[in-house]
Order: C-alpha cells, then structure tokens, then sequence
C-alpha cells in the first residue's frame, strides 16, 4: 500500500500539509476516532509504503518513519458554534505573521490558482482566545476535513499570528462529511502547553450549528537558539 503527497497539498513549500497527511494515513485505521504522530515532514510527490499492523498504520520513506496513525479519543470537548457571520468577522482580525515557509500552504496559504482552502482563522469578538473561521466546500473527503481543522489551531496558540511551530500529533473524528457547496465554520481553541508542546483544539461547524468533526493537537515550537 502507497500514499504519494502532490504539490498542491503542501503545507510548508517542501512538506505536506500535515492535517492532509494525518487524514490521509487515518483512512488505514479501523475506527472512528484516530491519533497520527509526525515524526518527519510528509515528503511530497514521492510514494511512501503503509504497513498495518496490530491496529496501527505506519507511513514509511525508505526505512524512516514519517508517521504512526492508530485509534485513540480526541478528548476535547467542542465550543459551542460560532455563526457564519461572526466567523466572517473573525477573518478581518486574522494576522498572518509566521515562517515564510508556509505562505502557499493548502490551508491557510495564499494561492494564486485558488486551489487551497482560504481558510484564515481570527479571534471571535468577545469570546476570545477562540478562533473561527468561515469555509466554503469545493470538495468533501475526509483528508479535506482533516486538513481543514488543522492549521486554525496554530492560530489559537496566542502566538503572533500563525507563529513558528510545526503540528506534531493530531487526533480527529468525523461525525459527519459536508456537502460540496455547503457553508461550514472551522474553530479552534487553546488547550495549554508543556514546555515546546502547545495544545489546542479545533472543530468544523456546518452553517446551522451542527458537529461535524473535532480534533485535538499537539503543536511543536522550535528550540530556543
């Protein structure tokens, strides 16, 4: 079994998109809740072997490995949901600060082509440190969810912007896919931190309110120079 990351799920310009990624390998977990660990940057436009195993997928590069999915409780409760107008508000207060290395990310990224998600997290007037975002569905699979619940939480870190730090570990669970066209609201919220491990959760709205997924991050700071 192979995964091959394309260009246009980038995260960083050299790596996947790492909630992509962790929503790509959790297809080859049996439930419905699932935990991925990064242990390298998901390389991109090359095939990388899956090897299951008591319950457990393994994504290798060669010998090395880049990420173990296997079934595990997201263990963060959701918020209640932010309207779509509030998250529309929300974008206006969103700062893009952070490594240049992410500016063409498939999440948060400005791409020419369009072909990202546009998805630019910012504090909720009044309900801070939460953080929305409104998303519009142009294609519904589940790496898409993973990926949209992804990068939103760095945004709530109370870092400057999207900050310096890479995802590390990300458990989601999708109750329900949305609907090509649907208005949806990504929020995320931080959940404390232990030394460079930041902590924060995230959840996908639809437009009246509904859970339709929610996931739990484990975010890495960089050592201190």
């Amino acid at each position: 079994m192979e995964i091959t990351f394309p260009q246009r799920f980038r995260g960083p310009l050299a790596s996947a998109n790492g909630g992509y990624a962790c929503g790509r390998l959790a297809a080859y977990v049996d439930a419905e809740e699932v935990e991925v660990t990064l242990r390298l940057p998901p390389p991109l436009d090359r095939p990388l072997q899956v090897v299951r195993d008591a319950g457990v997928a393994t994504l290798f590069d060669g010998e090395a490995v880049v990420a173990e999915a296997r079934p595990a409780s997201v263990e963060a409760d959701a918020p209640d949901a932010v309207s779509f107008a509030d998250a529309e508000a929300a974008v206006a207060r969103h700062v893009r600060v952070g490594n240049e290395d992410f500016r063409e990310c498939f999440v948060c990224g400005i791409r020419e082509d369009g072909d990202g998600l546009g998805i630019y997290a910012g504090p909720v007037t009044g309900r801070e440190p939460l953080h929305a975002a409104p998303w519009t569905v142009h294609e519904s699979a589940p790496e898409i969810v993973w990926a949209a619940i992804d990068c939103p939480g760095a945004y709530a870190l109370g870092l400057e912007g999207r900050g310096e730090t890479v995802l590390g570990r990300m458990a989601a669970r999708v109750l329900r896919m949305p609907d090509v066209g649907a208005r949806c609201v990504v929020v995320s919220w931080p959940l404390g931190e232990d030394g460079r491990k930041l902590f924060a959760g995230t959840a996908l709205f639809a437009e009246d309110g509904e859970l339709l997924a929610h996931g739990r991050q484990t975010w890495i700071a960089p050592r201190s120079s």
